[in-house]
Protein backbone atom coordinates (compact mmCIF):
# COMPACT_ATOMS: atom_id res chain seq x y z
CA UNK A 1 0.00 0.00 0.00
CA UNK A 2 0.95 3.71 -0.28
CA UNK A 3 3.09 5.46 2.50
CA UNK A 4 1.05 6.99 5.29
CA UNK A 5 2.08 10.48 4.61
CA UNK A 6 2.63 12.50 8.48
CA UNK A 7 0.12 14.60 7.40
CA UNK A 8 -2.70 11.93 7.39
CA UNK A 9 -1.28 11.08 10.85
CA UNK A 10 -1.67 14.51 12.80
CA UNK A 11 -4.93 14.33 11.14
CA UNK A 12 -5.98 11.00 12.70
CA UNK A 13 -4.35 12.17 15.73
CA UNK A 14 -6.45 15.79 15.92
CA UNK A 15 -9.60 13.71 15.80
CA UNK A 16 -8.60 11.40 17.82
CA UNK A 17 -6.45 12.33 20.67
CA UNK A 18 -4.52 9.34 20.10
CA UNK A 19 -0.56 9.10 20.02
CA UNK A 20 1.52 9.28 16.90
CA UNK A 21 2.88 5.73 16.92
CA UNK A 22 -0.85 4.59 17.27
CA UNK A 23 -2.57 7.29 14.52
CA UNK A 24 0.41 5.55 12.18
CA UNK A 25 -0.56 1.90 13.12
CA UNK A 26 -4.29 2.32 12.65
CA UNK A 27 -3.60 3.69 9.57
CA UNK A 28 -1.30 1.04 8.21
CA UNK A 29 -4.01 -1.31 9.67
CA UNK A 30 -6.77 0.25 7.39
CA UNK A 31 -5.27 1.19 4.28
CA UNK A 32 -5.20 5.00 4.73
CA UNK A 33 -8.67 4.96 5.04
CA UNK A 34 -9.10 7.56 8.16
CA UNK A 35 -12.75 7.19 9.31
CA UNK A 36 -12.15 3.01 9.33
CA UNK A 37 -8.64 4.33 11.13
CA UNK A 38 -10.40 6.28 13.98
CA UNK A 39 -12.77 2.90 14.32
CA UNK A 40 -9.74 0.71 14.36
CA UNK A 41 -8.53 3.39 17.76
CA UNK A 42 -11.61 2.99 19.19
CA UNK A 43 -11.79 -0.89 19.50
CA UNK A 44 -8.71 -0.84 21.04
CA UNK A 45 -9.68 1.44 23.36
CA UNK A 46 -7.25 4.27 22.68
CA UNK A 47 -9.36 6.36 21.09
CA UNK A 48 -12.75 8.21 22.48
CA UNK A 49 -16.54 8.72 20.72
CA UNK A 50 -16.71 11.75 22.29
CA UNK A 51 -13.45 13.82 21.14
CA UNK A 52 -13.66 16.57 19.36
CA UNK A 53 -11.23 17.67 16.26
CA UNK A 54 -8.95 20.38 17.94
CA UNK A 55 -9.46 22.05 14.55
CA UNK A 56 -11.17 24.92 15.62
CA UNK A 57 -10.37 27.90 12.83
CA UNK A 58 -11.90 30.20 11.23
CA UNK A 59 -12.50 33.90 13.60
CA UNK A 60 -15.62 35.49 13.13
CA UNK A 61 -18.82 35.13 15.24
CA UNK A 62 -21.88 32.78 15.43
CA UNK A 63 -25.16 34.48 16.33
CA UNK A 64 -29.39 34.53 16.52
CA UNK A 65 -32.30 36.28 15.26
CA UNK A 66 -35.65 35.40 17.08
CA UNK A 67 -38.90 37.19 15.95
CA UNK A 68 -40.70 39.03 17.64
CA UNK A 69 -43.20 36.56 19.61
CA UNK A 70 -40.28 33.57 19.29
CA UNK A 71 -42.13 31.99 16.30
CA UNK A 72 -39.07 32.65 13.96
CA UNK A 73 -35.17 31.75 14.77
CA UNK A 74 -32.10 31.71 13.14
CA UNK A 75 -29.10 30.51 14.22
CA UNK A 76 -25.89 31.74 11.91
CA UNK A 77 -22.35 31.58 11.37
CA UNK A 78 -19.88 34.41 9.43
CA UNK A 79 -16.54 34.31 9.27
CA UNK A 80 -13.48 36.68 9.04
CA UNK A 81 -9.89 35.90 9.04
CA UNK A 82 -8.94 37.40 12.54
CA UNK A 83 -10.28 38.13 15.55
CA UNK A 84 -9.18 41.91 15.70
CA UNK A 85 -11.77 42.41 12.32
CA UNK A 86 -14.21 39.71 14.52
CA UNK A 87 -14.55 42.21 17.18
CA UNK A 88 -15.38 45.16 15.03
CA UNK A 89 -18.72 47.15 15.30
CA UNK A 90 -18.91 47.21 11.74
CA UNK A 91 -18.92 43.23 11.45
CA UNK A 92 -20.79 42.79 14.48
CA UNK A 93 -23.78 44.78 12.83
CA UNK A 94 -23.20 42.66 9.32
CA UNK A 95 -23.58 39.66 11.13
CA UNK A 96 -26.98 40.88 13.18
CA UNK A 97 -28.52 42.45 10.12
CA UNK A 98 -27.18 38.91 8.24
CA UNK A 99 -29.27 36.64 10.87
CA UNK A 100 -32.48 38.56 10.55
CA UNK A 101 -32.62 37.91 6.63
CA UNK A 102 -31.67 34.75 6.98
CA UNK A 103 -35.27 34.05 8.87
CA UNK A 104 -36.38 34.14 5.25
CA UNK A 105 -33.84 32.52 3.05
CA UNK A 106 -33.43 28.70 2.46
CA UNK A 107 -29.71 28.61 1.43
CA UNK A 108 -26.64 30.86 2.06
CA UNK A 109 -27.05 31.81 -2.12
CA UNK A 110 -30.76 32.68 -1.85
CA UNK A 111 -30.16 34.84 0.90
CA UNK A 112 -26.79 36.52 -1.11
CA UNK A 113 -28.80 37.37 -3.48
CA UNK A 114 -31.73 39.64 -0.97
CA UNK A 115 -31.38 43.38 -1.09
CA UNK A 116 -28.99 43.56 1.97
CA UNK A 117 -31.18 45.02 4.60
CA UNK A 118 -29.63 48.20 5.41
CA UNK A 119 -28.82 49.16 1.72
CA UNK A 120 -31.67 47.99 -0.78
CA UNK A 121 -29.67 48.88 -4.15
CA UNK A 122 -27.19 46.51 -3.52
CA UNK A 123 -27.55 42.45 -2.68
CA UNK A 124 -26.38 41.11 0.67
CA UNK A 125 -23.47 39.83 -1.77
CA UNK A 126 -22.87 43.10 -2.53
CA UNK A 127 -22.72 44.54 0.62
CA UNK A 128 -19.81 41.98 2.15
CA UNK A 129 -18.00 42.72 -0.60
CA UNK A 130 -18.08 46.55 0.18
CA UNK A 131 -17.23 45.17 4.08
CA UNK A 132 -14.43 43.16 2.72
CA UNK A 133 -12.82 46.82 1.06
CA UNK A 134 -13.24 48.32 4.19
CA UNK A 135 -12.51 46.01 6.84
CA UNK A 136 -9.39 44.45 4.17
CA UNK A 137 -10.23 41.09 5.17
CA UNK A 138 -12.26 38.04 3.76
CA UNK A 139 -16.02 37.57 4.85
CA UNK A 140 -17.88 34.52 4.33
CA UNK A 141 -21.57 33.39 5.44
CA UNK A 142 -20.75 29.73 6.60
CA UNK A 143 -24.30 28.27 7.72
CA UNK A 144 -27.23 29.14 8.90
CA UNK A 145 -30.43 26.90 9.72
CA UNK A 146 -33.65 29.04 10.59
CA UNK A 147 -36.57 27.43 12.69
CA UNK A 148 -40.27 28.57 12.27
CA UNK A 149 -43.09 27.32 13.88
CA UNK A 150 -46.19 25.85 11.90
CA UNK A 151 -49.51 27.47 12.28
CA UNK A 152 -50.86 24.17 14.09
CA UNK A 153 -47.58 24.26 16.77
CA UNK A 154 -48.07 26.36 19.45
CA UNK A 155 -44.74 26.49 20.93
CA UNK A 156 -41.57 28.50 20.74
CA UNK A 157 -38.14 29.38 19.47
CA UNK A 158 -35.34 30.14 21.51
CA UNK A 159 -31.16 30.54 21.33
CA UNK A 160 -28.54 30.80 23.68
CA UNK A 161 -25.12 32.57 22.67
CA UNK A 162 -22.17 31.56 24.95
CA UNK A 163 -18.49 33.02 25.09
CA UNK A 164 -18.81 35.95 23.32
CA UNK A 165 -20.23 34.16 19.61
CA UNK A 166 -18.17 31.50 19.44
CA UNK A 167 -21.08 28.87 20.85
CA UNK A 168 -24.47 29.03 19.47
CA UNK A 169 -27.81 27.36 19.98
CA UNK A 170 -31.44 27.44 18.74
CA UNK A 171 -34.43 25.17 19.93
CA UNK A 172 -37.52 24.52 19.40
CA UNK A 173 -39.76 23.89 22.24
CA UNK A 174 -43.33 22.69 21.64
CA UNK A 175 -46.51 22.67 23.58
CA UNK A 176 -50.41 22.08 23.15
CA UNK A 177 -51.94 25.68 23.68
CA UNK A 178 -50.77 28.90 23.10
CA UNK A 179 -51.93 29.37 26.36
CA UNK A 180 -49.38 27.22 27.67
CA UNK A 181 -46.55 28.65 24.83
CA UNK A 182 -47.20 32.34 27.15
CA UNK A 183 -46.33 30.27 30.42
CA UNK A 184 -43.69 31.97 31.97
CA UNK A 185 -42.04 28.83 33.28
CA UNK A 186 -42.16 27.14 29.73
CA UNK A 187 -40.54 30.03 28.20
CA UNK A 188 -37.60 29.72 30.58
CA UNK A 189 -37.62 26.19 29.64
CA UNK A 190 -36.62 26.99 26.10
CA UNK A 191 -34.43 29.48 27.50
CA UNK A 192 -32.70 27.42 29.88
CA UNK A 193 -32.29 24.33 26.99
CA UNK A 194 -30.59 25.97 25.03
CA UNK A 195 -28.27 26.96 27.32
CA UNK A 196 -27.87 23.57 28.21
CA UNK A 197 -26.97 22.48 24.45
CA UNK A 198 -24.39 24.90 24.64
CA UNK A 199 -22.77 23.61 27.51
CA UNK A 200 -22.75 19.64 25.92
CA UNK A 201 -20.62 19.54 22.89
CA UNK A 202 -21.49 15.55 22.89
CA UNK A 203 -25.32 15.82 22.45
CA UNK A 204 -26.81 15.84 19.17
CA UNK A 205 -30.24 14.26 19.53
CA UNK A 206 -33.17 15.02 22.01
CA UNK A 207 -33.81 11.24 22.63
CA UNK A 208 -32.65 8.27 22.48
CA UNK A 209 -35.37 7.55 19.81
CA UNK A 210 -34.10 10.02 17.24
CA UNK A 211 -30.92 8.38 16.80
CA UNK A 212 -30.54 6.28 13.47
CA UNK A 213 -30.49 2.58 13.82
CA UNK A 214 -27.33 2.41 11.24
CA UNK A 215 -25.45 4.38 14.60
CA UNK A 216 -26.53 2.21 16.74
CA UNK A 217 -25.41 -0.94 14.89
CA UNK A 218 -22.23 0.85 14.31
CA UNK A 219 -21.80 1.68 17.98
CA UNK A 220 -22.08 -2.20 18.35
CA UNK A 221 -19.99 -3.29 15.91
CA UNK A 222 -17.05 -1.51 17.45
CA UNK A 223 -17.78 -2.65 20.84
CA UNK A 224 -17.98 -5.98 20.12
CA UNK A 225 -14.82 -5.91 18.37
CA UNK A 226 -12.95 -4.78 21.49
CA UNK A 227 -10.19 -6.62 22.80
CA UNK A 228 -10.60 -6.98 26.10
CA UNK A 229 -14.33 -8.76 24.94
CA UNK A 230 -12.87 -11.49 23.20
CA UNK A 231 -12.30 -14.32 25.56
CA UNK A 232 -15.48 -13.94 27.38
CA UNK A 233 -18.39 -16.13 26.82
CA UNK A 234 -21.15 -15.11 24.07
CA UNK A 235 -24.05 -14.13 26.03
CA UNK A 236 -21.83 -12.09 28.43
CA UNK A 237 -20.22 -10.16 26.04
CA UNK A 238 -23.74 -9.29 24.49
CA UNK A 239 -24.71 -7.85 28.05
CA UNK A 240 -21.34 -5.62 28.29
CA UNK A 241 -21.76 -4.73 25.05
CA UNK A 242 -25.46 -3.81 25.48
CA UNK A 243 -24.86 -2.04 29.13
CA UNK A 244 -21.92 0.27 26.83
CA UNK A 245 -23.88 1.17 23.95
CA UNK A 246 -27.10 2.38 26.52
CA UNK A 247 -24.16 4.61 28.41
CA UNK A 248 -22.74 5.88 24.83
CA UNK A 249 -26.40 6.55 23.57
CA UNK A 250 -26.92 8.37 27.30
CA UNK A 251 -23.86 10.34 26.59
CA UNK A 252 -25.85 11.79 23.42
CA UNK A 253 -29.20 12.54 24.08
CA UNK A 254 -30.20 15.76 25.81
CA UNK A 255 -32.88 14.89 28.05
CA UNK A 256 -30.65 12.03 29.43
CA UNK A 257 -28.13 14.88 30.25
CA UNK A 258 -27.80 16.15 34.31
CA UNK A 259 -29.25 19.52 33.98
CA UNK A 260 -26.55 22.65 34.33
CA UNK A 261 -28.74 24.18 37.06
CA UNK A 262 -29.46 21.30 39.48
CA UNK A 263 -27.14 18.54 38.92
CA UNK A 264 -29.34 16.51 40.84
CA UNK A 265 -32.14 16.31 38.28
CA UNK A 266 -31.62 15.27 34.36
CA UNK A 267 -33.71 18.13 31.53
CA UNK A 268 -36.04 15.14 31.39
CA UNK A 269 -37.10 15.28 34.71
CA UNK A 270 -36.86 19.47 33.91
CA UNK A 271 -39.21 19.15 31.76
CA UNK A 272 -41.83 16.84 33.56
CA UNK A 273 -41.35 19.42 36.67
CA UNK A 274 -42.29 22.31 33.56
CA UNK A 275 -45.00 20.12 32.48
CA UNK A 276 -47.13 19.94 35.64
CA UNK A 277 -46.91 23.26 36.01
CA UNK A 278 -48.38 24.42 32.85
CA UNK A 279 -50.85 21.45 32.84
CA UNK A 280 -50.16 19.89 29.60
CA UNK A 281 -47.20 17.84 27.50
CA UNK A 282 -44.80 19.39 26.47
CA UNK A 283 -42.01 18.74 24.14
CA UNK A 284 -38.21 19.71 23.08
CA UNK A 285 -38.67 19.42 19.33
CA UNK A 286 -35.21 20.25 17.89
CA UNK A 287 -31.89 21.94 18.41
CA UNK A 288 -29.04 23.04 16.59
CA UNK A 289 -25.45 24.17 18.00
CA UNK A 290 -22.54 25.50 16.17
CA UNK A 291 -18.94 26.18 17.34
CA UNK A 292 -17.34 29.21 15.69
CA UNK A 293 -14.84 27.39 12.64
CA UNK A 294 -15.51 23.83 14.06
CA UNK A 295 -13.91 21.95 11.10
CA UNK A 296 -11.65 24.66 9.57
CA UNK A 297 -8.31 24.88 9.48
CA UNK A 298 -6.93 28.26 10.72
CA UNK A 299 -3.64 29.37 9.63
CA UNK A 300 -1.87 30.83 13.14
CA UNK A 301 -1.09 35.02 13.51
CA UNK A 302 0.26 36.89 15.91
CA UNK A 303 -1.82 40.00 17.13
CA UNK A 304 0.79 42.02 15.38
CA UNK A 305 0.48 40.66 12.08
CA UNK A 306 -3.58 41.23 12.72
CA UNK A 307 -3.08 44.80 12.85
CA UNK A 308 -0.68 44.87 10.23
CA UNK A 309 -3.60 43.13 8.52
CA UNK A 310 -5.73 45.84 9.36
CA UNK A 311 -3.90 48.69 8.51
CA UNK A 312 -3.13 47.83 5.25
CA UNK A 313 0.45 47.22 6.20
CA UNK A 314 0.97 43.39 3.88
Amino acid sequence: MAEISAKLVQELRQKTGAGMMDCKKALKETEGNIEEAVDWLRKKGIASAGKKSDRIAAEGLVDTYIQSGGQVGVLIEVNCQTDFVARNDAFKSLVKNLAQQAATADSVESLLAQPYLEKSSVSVDEFIKETMATLGENIQVRRFVNFALSAATPGVVDSYIHTGGRVGVLLELNAQTESAAGNEDFQNLAKNAAMQVAACPNVEYVTIEQIPAEFVQKEKDIEMGKDDLGNKPENIKEKIVQGRIDKRLKEITLLDQPYIRDQAISVEELVKQVKSKVGEEIKINRFVRYVLGEGIDKQEISFADEVAAQMGAK
